[in-house]
């Protein structure tokens, strides 16, 4: 197949390196010019994906920032040759499929909104790596939700990442699921970190410490976008979250040990629950 990437970065390098390495022709494109150069010098790409080269991909990944996603394919969507498969890797999905389903119905291609749950606070090509996507799952929003032969189809291309799962939904259970799973997580883990004893966490913290603040560092650029286009579904979350945690300070100040200990059994359990 020929593989059109666009954007060089964790995402975008990890899928250019799995189809290379897959045997697959893939064009790459970002704006960086030392980071293509330097995708090529690595044998992640083969070429450029320009004008000529976009023409003749089977399949097209966009991975940048939604508004960037979006600018983009209302650029190259007259070189899109028809029947080509589009797929974004955006962290938010109402916004980039309600623009990018008409984008592609205009122009005879096919777009499917994706989001590969796969990440690292490390960034950028230099850390990309083939097998980024082994066994995670990739979440996708077709433009018709039943489509058998679309899925099949999709199904194929993605054989050679290596995903372990394929979750079909829409962009507005997309957003609603990922404000909780993933926004929520990361606004938690960045504001946590900000605590005055942070500093001296050195010899004092230990697996806790390192799961909670693992995603505190982030992109802000890249992070501030998405949860903005997504705050209709991340201030529910995080209002029922600030409303949990009040319920914890308020059984401490009035030290109520039996209010205490069933709010800590209520979430152990459900953790257990959820992890069977």
């Amino acid at each position: 197949m020929n593989i059109g990437i666009v954007g060089m970065g964790l995402i975008g390098g990890s899928l250019a390196k799995s189809y290379s390495e897959s045997g697959h022709c893939v064009y790459g494109y970002d704006i960086d010019e030392s980071i293509l150069s330097f995708a090529r010098l690595s044998k992640a790409i083969g070429g450029v994906l320009d004008e000529n080269s976009i023409a003749q991909c089977e399949a097209i990944f966009i991975a940048i920032n939604p508004g960037d996603a979006v600018a983009y394919l209302e650029h190259a969507a007259p070189n899109i040759a028809n029947n080509t498969m589009v797929i974004d890797c955006c962290g938010v999905k109402r916004f980039v499929c309600s623009r990018c389903f008409q984008i592609a119905k205009q122009y005879g291609f096919i777009f499917v909104g994706g989001h590969p749950m796969a990440g690292s606070h490390n960034a950028g090509f230099k850390n990309s790596r083939s097998n980024l996507f082994r066994g995670v799952s990739m979440i996708l929003v077709p433009p018709v939700y039943d489509d058998a032969i679309l899925i099949g189809r999709i199904e194929e291309l993605l054989k050679p990442v290596g995903f372990g799962r394929l979750t079909v939904t829409t962009a507005e259970k997309h957003d609603e699921m990922i404000a909780y799973s993933s926004q929520m997580a990361h606004v938690v883990s960045n504001a946590y970190i900000k605590s005055p004893s942070a500093r001296g966490h050195k010899g004092f913290s230990a697996g806790s410490y390192k799961d909670l603040t693992r995603v505190a560092r982030l992109d802000a650029d890249m992070w501030s976008e998405l949860l903005l286009e997504n705050s209709d579904f991340l201030i529910s979350e995080l209002g029922g979250f600030i409303e949990a945690v009040t319920k914890y300070k308020d059984a401490l100040a009035a030290r109520d040990i039996d209010e205490l200990k069933k709010l800590l059994e209520e979430g152990s359990n459900l953790k257990a629950e959820l992890d069977r």
